[in-house]
């Protein structure tokens, strides 16, 4: 009964470790809430058109299609962090390409416009819109495609 006992209670405290440890490792997003007006004085054109209208960039449009610097993505609207370099790869779909979020950072919203079904990902601090997610990604890792816009994103190169 003693051996059960103990058996038990480590069981106990491994989970509960685990999962504390789980809960570090989710950032904690500060809601930004702004009205459209305020987002129009803030953001280009083309930013309010992506992020907050759901736009799509042009393929390859901006830059960071081929760019693989060591760094941090953020949201161009909030500055939140979104992806780590990485977790970007050469999808050669024409748009910036990860196959993986940081956690927390993101949320899906089904997307049923243009006829189609699939996952949208928009940032979990200010809900601009980023791209979508498919299952088309590197099975290596995630097996995921985060196809982002250009527009939506911000790069910080890491300091060495």
């Amino acid at each position: 009964m003693k051996k059960l006992l103990l058996f038990l209670v480590t069981t106990i405290c491994i989970i509960s470790t685990n999962y504390s440890q789980e809960k570090k490792d989710k950032i904690m997003v500060k809601k930004v809430n702004k009205t459209e007006e305020q987002w129009k004085k803030e953001l280009t054109p083309q930013e309010y058109y992506v992020l907050r209208e759901k736009g799509t960039d042009r393929p390859s449009e901006g830059g960071l299609t081929s760019h693989f610097e060591k760094g941090t993505y953020y949201c161009a609207a909030c500055n939140a962090q979104l992806f780590e370099s990485n977790s970007k790869y050469e999808s050669h779909c024409g748009w910036p390409s990860f196959d993986d979020a940081i956690e927390g950072s993101v949320n899906f919203v089904k997307d049923t416009s243009h006829g189609m079904i699939r996952t949208e990902i928009i940032c979990a601090a200010c809900d601009g819109h980023l791209g979508h997610v498919f299952d088309d990604g590197p099975k290596e890792t995630t097996g995921q495609r985060y196809c982002v816009n250009t527009t939506s994103i911000k790069f910080v190169k890491t300091e060495n």
